[in-house]
């Protein structure tokens, strides 16, 4: 298991280098359209690398991240976190050398996407929208935009050429004494300068071309109208609203011009269209995706049942655990909030989420109850639960205290009658036979209780085995 210190310690070494020149315009760029995506620390940890660059300059000087960790006066996982952002927002690109168990790092910042380029983005600017909201968003497109000059339909050029202005002297007989040589310009440095940023484009192929081919006919659009373009923004799109292969074949017949051509721009129209139809004019927010790699708790190939739980809860995002305990109907767009919340309030990772969700629906009869989760959630994250299975190890240890919450009070009476109470709570399957018998003090008053109880967590645990079976295809 991978944790933060062990990808990145204080003494590590780094040294920052600048692809190009960054200048003012582009620290507004920064602040005002990746800030309400990316946040304060990632825009910290830009702004102090930045710094240590002079001006003019592409590179800085050799550092440690202890004097980092002082500059910014955070500890070594929040630096972690916001370099990750930042280069999944495409504003870092990150380099590692390893040399005598030492470890050096290169940070290249990477300039912003110009305005054009971010208000046209099909993403970014998606998820801009939906994060700080309509009127913001108009704001902030007046300030990055300004009149067109007036047309020069009315006016006569009038600029000079070169040659109108200069001559070429041939008879000079004054020697400079230089030579043009190209082997003057060493391999080892570069020119200042600046090449402007691409667009971030979603490297998945999870999407199925094939199957959006054969459902479209051949009579309405070629193949050949899908050029690189074309699919890199069906990528994206697929990316951002969910949307998979026969969806997207309707989406893709409504953008066709009159060219037999697919248009781009309509494309997005129509997926952005669709996905407000579906969602009561709501725009997809950006969110961390599932539970990242490094933090699994599954086997690549699961034995048990209940590993091949961890393993669902692992690759599996916290929606689609909604979802799926739904019976496949879509979630409320009150828990979507909750859940939303919590992820962002308390910083837990997805599958993490994903425990906590299956734990506090078999507990509250299949209720989301915002405070009894935030409750959880904060012990959670004191306790730096970071994996599936040591959240649901916690889960095991602290379930009377859970139970005590559930209920409102603490733990001031013993009494059967207040105990016989507690009996009837379901629990996750994942408890077993062990947790089972600390909610229950006579294991035969609950017989009859668990064996109702058991049929409807087996059916339960069928379908997410199924679901399993799936996704692992």
């Amino acid at each position: 298991m991978s944790q933060h210190w062990q990808d990145l310690l204080p003494v590590d070494r780094y040294q920052v280098a600048v692809n190009g020149l960054i200048n003012d315009y582009d620290r507004k760029i920064i602040t005002f359209l990746y800030q309400p995506l990316i946040g304060t620390k990632c825009l910290g940890l830009y702004m102090t690398l930045w710094a240590e660059v002079e001006e003019n300059r592409l590179w800085s000087t050799i550092n440690t991240h202890h004097s980092l960790m002082n500059f910014m006066n955070c500890g070594l996982k929040e630096i972690y976190e916001a370099r990750m952002k930042l280069e999944g927002i495409g504003l870092l690109k990150t380099y590692l050398k390893k040399e005598d168990g030492n470890r050096s790092f290169i940070y290249e910042l990477q300039p912003p996407l110009s305005p054009e380029q971010y208000f046209l983005d099909g993403m970014l600017n998606v998820y801009l929208y939906r994060k700080i909201g309509k009127a913001q968003y108009s704001r902030l497109k007046r300030f990055f935009t300004d009149d067109k000059i007036p047309q020069l339909d009315e006016y006569q050029p009038v600029t000079k050429e070169f040659q109108d202005v200069f001559m070429s002297d041939h008879t000079s007989a004054i020697r400079t004494g230089y030579e043009l040589n190209e082997e003057e310009s060493s391999s080892d440095q570069v020119y200042i300068g600046r090449q402007e940023q691409t667009s971030i484009q979603i490297k998945d192929d999870s999407f199925d071309f094939e199957l959006l081919y054969a459902g479209i006919h051949e009579s309405l659009v070629s193949k050949k109208a899908f050029t690189k373009k074309v699919r890199e923004a069906i990528q994206n799109l697929a990316f951002i609203y969910g949307i998979d292969a026969i969806k997207m074949k309707n989406i893709v017949i409504s953008a066709i011009n009159q060219h037999d051509e697919i248009d781009i721009e309509e494309l997005r129209i129509a997926a952005r269209d669709w996905y407000q139809f579906q969602y009561n004019n709501l725009l997809p927010m950006l969110v961390d995706r599932t539970q990242p790699k490094k933090e699994y708790s599954s086997k690549p190939a699961p034995d048990t049942q209940e590993e091949e739980l961890i393993y669902y809860l692992d690759h599996t995002s916290p929606r689609e655990v909604l979802k799926d305990i739904s019976g496949g109907a879509e979630p409320s767009k009150t828990d979507l909030q909750i859940i939303e919340e919590i992820m962002f309030a308390q910083k837990l990772l997805p599958g993490v989420i994903n425990v906590l969700i299956q734990y506090v629906m078999l507990k509250t009869d299949m209720k989301l109850t915002k405070g009894y989760m935030e409750k959880i959630a904060g012990q959670w994250v004191r306790k730096n639960i970071k994996t599936v299975r040591e959240a649901m190890d916690l889960a095991k240890k602290e379930h009377k205290q859970y139970m005590e919450w559930a209920q409102g009070k603490k733990e001031t009476s013993t009494s059967k009658s207040k105990r016989k109470a507690v009996r009837t709570e379901k629990i996750p399957a994942w408890f077993g036979q062990e947790e089972s018998k600390e909610v229950s003090d006579s294991k035969n008053d609950a017989s009859s209780e668990n064996s109702v109880s058991n049929q409807a967590l087996q059916k339960k645990k069928q379908e997410l085995e199924e679901r399993i079976k799936k996704l692992r295809k």
